[in-house]
């Protein structure tokens, strides 16, 4: 039995969560996301617990057991709680600035400032103009948004410059020596 997969989702005050064929619905104050389900996986509502189960010990279903009961949590954390994902900005005259709701300016040593567009359902805020706060209701669209912005100018190993995860680590190199 997979270990992530046959632990319960308790689903918070506020969200409802609809089953039908194979499809998991859940509406929260965030917003309204489905999910479609993969393999001989079934997700069972039992008061306000969902228990994801699988259908045989095949190879395929035990594979998807643990993916499927995951991807269902992040559905309904996402509508209730919703995913951040923090940026930190790292050099002389790089910053960023919310251009309303539509996106986000960020100054990273071109001789432009590139526009990022906030695709639906998220949101960016910029407390200052070296910190970038992504915001949204699905997991995987935060991190892809936050991974696009990183890669507008990625952190180099000398100076540190550049846009990186606030918890990230970046390994600085020694420079040149001079003799």
């Amino acid at each position: 039995m997979s270990r992530i997969g046959k632990q319960p989702i308790t689903v918070p005050a506020g969200v409802k969560v609809a089953i039908a064929d194979r499809q998991v619905t859940a509406t929260g104050p965030k917003g309204e996301m489905s999910l479609v389900l993969v393999g001989d996986v079934a997700v069972a509502h039992e008061d306000d617990v969902l228990v994801v189960s699988r259908a045989n010990d095949d190879r395929r279903n035990r594979a998807l057991h643990g993916l499927q009961r995951t991807l269902v949590a992040n559905l309904v954390k996402g509508v209730s709680e919703g995913f951040t994902r923090e940026l930190d900005i790292v050099g002389v005259g790089y910053r960023a600035a919310a251009q309303g709701s539509d996106g986000l300016d960020v100054t990273a040593g071109y001789s432009h400032p590139v526009h990022v567009k906030a695709p639906a359902g998220i949101t960016f805020e910029v407390p200052t103009p070296t910190k970038i706060i992504v915001k949204g209701a699905d997991k995987q669209l935060v991190g892809q948004v936050a991974a696009d912005i990183r890669k507008i100018r990625k952190p180099e190993p000398y100076k540190g410059k550049g846009i990186r995860y606030s918890d990230e680590i970046v390994r600085r190199k020694a420079g040149k020596s001079a003799k």
